[in-house]
């Protein structure tokens, strides 16, 4: 039976593979590498380039970097073609992490279409979105540490104003209170003297020593207690009775005096001398004295039978009756 299959024909030669039919063609006829991008996703990676260029200048300015995200209703056919760098670009937001070599070679062999030009614009709006949104946070901060300080500043202020006011008020509290207190020491002072002139005014010229007594022996007086007569006014008073100048004088004699006992005698500006004997006690021994001023204390010392004081006045160093002197001089006893 005749076979329907042709007979070898001896034109065709065996194929007997060598090693030069075995290496890969090289020139035109090389295969591209199988990349499934479609031009959907590979307008999302020049849109993804372009937004993270957008966080680069951001970060260039001094600005903090714009996040970059995917949007969530991306379809899966075009994240699935992402290249890997684009990928992990997209998930870091870094664009320093994007392998320039995928991205070049995605944009090379794209073509824009409008699914991509939308989501290019998606992204790109995003970005200046969140550009703005940072700028604002930054003035927003900036504006709350401009009145954080300026209300410590206020405060501040308000601080140094009271201490101020405080300090004004307490000069012039402190300013009223010395004007009062010299003013009070003035009225003082000008009370006293007036005091001073009003008795002044009133203190006669001349006074009796002393008061409380009694005329107990008067002058030329005649006795036994005197070796002639009585050369004085004995005016008679309890022992510490206060004995006082009869006028304006100086203290020239003081103390003991013999049968005169403690004696004081002032000489006065007309050089009359006026004595003050048989004291117990002398006050003021030397010095310049007023009419009335106190100097001793009627005492019983000397030649006495009893306390009392022995009054005289000499003229030219001759005793005269201190009656008469006194009367002479408008003073009753």
């Amino acid at each position: 039976m005749a076979s329907n299959q042709p007979a070898p024909s001896s034109t065709v030669p065996a194929w007997n593979p060598t090693e030069e039919d075995l290496a890969p063609i090289r020139g035109r006829h090389r295969l591209p590498k199988q990349r499934m991008i479609s031009r959907g996703s590979t307008v999302l990676g020049v849109a993804t380039v372009a937004a993270m260029g957008v966080g680069g200048v951001a970060t260039a300015q001094g600005k903090n970097p714009v996040p970059i995200s995917v949007p969530q209703d991306l379809p899966s056919s075009v994240a699935a073609d992402l290249p890997d760098a684009v990928t992990d670009a997209i998930e870091d937001d870094a664009a320093s992490d994007v392998d320039d070599s995928a991205v070049s070679d995605t944009v090379v062999s794209a073509q824009a279409t409008d699914p991509g030009e939308q989501l290019r614009a998606r992204i790109l709006a995003q970005a200046e979105q969140q550009q703005a949104s940072a700028v604002d946070a930054d003035r927003a901060a900036a504006e709350k540490t401009a009145a954080e300080a300026a209300a410590k500043e206020a405060a501040a202020r308000k601080v140094r104003e009271a201490a101020a006011e405080k300090a004004a008020a307490e000069k012039a509290a402190a300013e009223k209170a010395a004007a009062e207190k010299a003013a009070a020491e003035k009225a003082e002072q000008e009370r006293e003297a007036a005091e001073a002139a009003a008795r002044a005014a009133a203190q006669p010229d001349y006074v009796t020593p002393t008061t409380n007594y009694t005329i107990s022996a008067t002058y030329g007086q005649a006795g036994d207690y005197w070796s002639a007569d009585h050369t004085g006014l004995d005016f008679a008073a309890p022992s510490g009775t206060a004995v006082r100048a009869v006028a304006d004088g100086e203290i020239t004699s003081a103390g003991w005096a013999g049968s005169y006992g403690y004696r004081i005698v002032i000489t006065h500006a007309d050089g009359t001398e006026t004595w003050y004997c048989h004291l117990s006690s002398i006050t003021v021994t030397s010095g310049t004295v007023n009419v009335g001023d106190t100097i001793g204390r009627v005492g019983a010392t000397g030649n006495v039978t009893g306390p009392h004081l022995h009054f005289e006045v000499r003229i030219g160093g001759s005793p005269v009756d201190p009656a008469a002197w006194l009367n002479e001089k408008g003073v009753t006893y």
